[in-house]
């Protein structure tokens, strides 16, 4: 559990590692900020720094395990190289924080861009939007494909930028997450992403079992939002009250009725029941089809081959109990 007090920021014109001066705060969170920074060795170059601060109340061991993995994590995270990946370039600690250092993306995130086009009552338009989940399809397929495979895990309008140049830019490795084979691993900063966008099985932290279909669940939330100017419901409330969850085309009758079907598709809280890898949700948005899907896997009908054994075997169960009801009223007179 986290101390409630939140961690100090860096003050503005604090040098960092003597090479990076702090301009601003550009994001926060629970775990630190994120600055934008001026590169003093490479005159011109700005770049954002990533801040760690962990558990004050972790035990030693835990922590040095925490930190550890974050030291390994930042030496993958720098091998990385795709255009619609900012370049991390530097990890160093300074005391009990930790800093990732990656290029600074210019532009309007695409949450700004979705409540812009709702403050004008209008919609983004169905061609951008699928261009733009085609070129984070292309990161999140490079991150996946990894010999162990890099979840991002906070998928969301808010980290996905778009460039001057029309470049899509997924940012903030924050909880970004390595799949060692047969285990499941630590996270750089322990959390459970952004609650509209994060599946249920997320929800069980370090416990709970995620691979790509994590990714897929916020990747088809973050489109629902962007098509709807609407969130989606979280996972927990759609759980409690199944079939809550409006469907896209009754917000935006634009929308095409295989995108809708391909988001719904992305969207089962079920990790089964959902594409089972990037390329099976692409496909469902530009090609084929997606299967029908209903917004909850419980209120999928039984097939019938298997409802009339369950029907013999509950009719052989009553005839059962009366006949052994019956038997006791003849004992008993």
């Amino acid at each position: 559990m986290r101390l409630d007090t939140k961690p100090v920021p860096v003050q503005v014109g604090t040098v960092l590692h003597d090479r990076y001066r702090i301009k601003h705060i550009i994001g926060h969170g629970g775990m630190g900020c994120i600055y934008l920074a001026e590169d003093l060795r490479l005159e011109g170059r700005r770049c954002a720094v990533k801040e760690v601060e962990y558990d004050r109340a972790l035990p030693s061991d835990m922590l040095k395990e925490a930190r550890d993995q974050f030291e390994r994590e930042a030496i993958v995270l720098a091998r990385l190289d795709h255009p619609n990946l900012p370049k991390v370039s530097d990890f160093f600690s300074i005391k009990d924080r930790d800093y990732l250092v990656m290029d600074y993306v210019a532009g309007k995130d695409l949450r700004q861009l979705m409540l812009e086009a709702r403050q004008q009552d209008s919609f983004l338009a169905e061609k951008d939007v699928l261009n733009w989940a085609s070129q984070l399809a292309d990161a999140l397929r490079y991150l996946h494909s990894q010999e162990h495979p890099i979840l991002h895990r906070d998928i969301k309008p808010s980290n996905l930028k778009l460039t001057p140049n029309g470049l899509v830019k997924l940012v903030d490795f924050g909880l970004v997450k390595l799949l060692a084979p047969g285990e499941v691993t630590i996270t750089i900063l322990q959390g459970q992403g952004t609650a509209l966008y994060t599946p249920l099985e997320q929800y069980g932290g370090d416990s709970g079992h995620t691979d790509a279909r994590s990714d897929i669940y916020a990747f088809g939330a973050t489109l629902y939002h962007l098509l709807t100017n609407e969130p989606p419901l979280n996972v927990r409330d759609r759980f409690l009250n199944p079939g809550t969850l409006p469907k896209i085309r009754d917000l935006n009758p634009a929308v095409s009725v295989r995108t809708e079907r391909a988001i719904n598709w992305a969207l089962q809280l079920h990790p089964e029941d959902r594409p089972k890898d990037v390329d099976a949700f692409i496909n469902a948005l530009f090609v084929a089809d997606a299967p029908i899907t209903r917004p909850y896997r419980s209120e999928q009908s039984i097939p019938d081959t298997l409802q009339k054994p369950e029907k013999i075997l509950i009719a052989l169960a009553g005839s059962l109990v009366l006949v052994s009801f019956l038997l006791t009223l003849i004992k008993n007179f």
